[in-house]
């Protein structure tokens, strides 16, 4: 099956070329691996382009699918190969119905990665559990859910299949993008201010 991850390349223009791992959402390592020298680590990322000079945002909306991928890679090739890792949460429960929301935390290395995925799987099974037994309803325990990864987390939400004006029915906390350079250094450490306020979209 693999652990998918997608690796977005960051252009001259600002609009980035996204390529596929099959193996690169087991731990962050990957990450280390591209460098000037091996901008595809070797051959653990495909040189086939899924997209190419897309927005950064449709990075996340249109490929980034939460029930697929487990990481996404930022790469900075103009910033001596900056790698930033983002662990991929799904936010909803296999039923059949809508399920491409998602949520993108950032990880600086396999230990804090390791935690993340840690505490996202606790809490939402916790959350099943009382969708279960009807203590919750499926909403109120997604809005929840969705809070948490925000605020403890300082994730970033976003709709997987959203097209640009889309008028969702269902958007507890707005979408928002981090920083290239807004990483996660320890266990929730604060990050440090985005100085480039026109990187963001």
């Amino acid at each position: 099956m693999g652990h998918r991850a997608l690796v977005a390349y960051r252009r001259p223009d600002r609009r980035y070329d996204v390529r596929y791992s099959h193996w690169g959402g087991d731990g962050v390592s990957l990450g280390e691996r591209i460098t000037a020298e091996t901008p595809l680590a070797d051959g653990a990322v495909n040189p086939d382009l899924l997209a190419n000079a897309i927005d950064r945002e449709q990075v996340l909306t249109a490929h980034l699918d939460p029930c697929i991928y487990e990481v996404l890679y930022l790469v900075s090739p103009g910033a001596d190969y900056r790698v930033s890792a983002y662990r991929v949460c799904w936010l909803e429960w296999g039923d059949g119905r809508e399920d491409g929301r998602g949520a993108i935390v950032a990880v600086a290395d396999d230990a804090a990665d390791r935690r993340v995925r840690t505490w996202f799987r606790a809490t939402k099974t916790a959350l099943a559990d009382m969708i279960e037994m009807g203590a919750l309803s499926r909403r109120a325990a997604q809005a929840y859910l969705e809070a948490r990864v925000c605020e403890d987390e300082n994730g970033t939400v976003y709709t997987y299949g959203a097209s640009e004006g889309d008028d969702s029915s269902y958007t507890p906390t707005p979408d928002r993008w981090l920083g290239d350079e807004r990483v996660r250094e320890g266990n929730r450490d604060h990050r440090e201010n985005d100085d480039d306020a026109g990187d963001h979209p």
